[in-house]
């Protein structure tokens, strides 16, 4: 995009590989408190069945500070621990809200990435998991974040696809044969970029 012309500067990443919702949940809590950055920052204070309230209260609210543009791509971790679809839906709700809130209150300015499945790769086969469930699992997490977007009219692209269509193959993957190479994260970026293009140019 700064190829195209587009002035970004570069991003801020919070989230680490491995984390769960709560764990980012936590790492957003010590961001905010950091940077003294308010807003929507109690989201993650609030228990997960109070998330989709709060997703609705942070949508117009002016966060202090702020960045134009937020991604947000969490929920594998959930899947892979044996946690349930449903309680991530409280979880996602809240993460959204702070993501909103992060843009200045601009559901517009936020884009979320569909979870991919982990559940082709050599890995998984390694470990003696069941692809077809760990897909079944994923499809409903994907759905849950997916109808969440819908209704507070953030973008969702989907990556999932992609990860399932080549995702067994060795450039696809780091040498742990689970999480996905520069390859992999640059078709993902394909995906997002004509999306990120249409967000920062309302």
């Amino acid at each position: 995009m700064r190829a195209e012309g587009v002035m970004l500067g570069d991003p801020q990443i919070v989230a680490a590989t491995g984390w769960t919702t709560d764990e980012l949940a936590a790492a957003l809590d010590a961001f905010d408190a950091s940077n003294a950055f308010a807003g929507a920052a109690s989201a993650a204070s609030h228990s997960p069945s109070e998330g989709e309230e709060l997703a609705a209260e942070a949508a117009p609210t002016k966060a202090k500070g702020g960045w134009d543009f937020v991604s947000l791509l969490i929920g594998v971790n959930n899947q892979y621990r044996g946690r349930g679809a449903e309680d991530y839906r409280g979880q996602f709700a809240g993460l959204l809200a702070r993501a909103i809130g992060y843009a200045g209150g601009r559901a517009g300015r936020a884009l979320v990435l569909s979870i991919p499945d982990w559940g082709v790769t050599p890995y998984a086969t390694r470990e003696g998991r069941d692809g077809a469930q760990v897909a079944r699992e994923l499809d409903l997490y994907n759905a849950v974040a997916r109808e969440t977007c819908d209704r507070h009219d953030v973008a969702f692209v989907d990556i999932t696809t992609t990860s399932r269509d080549r995702g067994d193959e060795a450039d696809m993957l780091a040498e742990d044969g689970l999480h996905p190479s520069t390859a992999m994260y640059a078709r993902w970026a394909r995906l997002a970029l004509p999306v990120a293009r249409r967000l920062l140019a309302q």
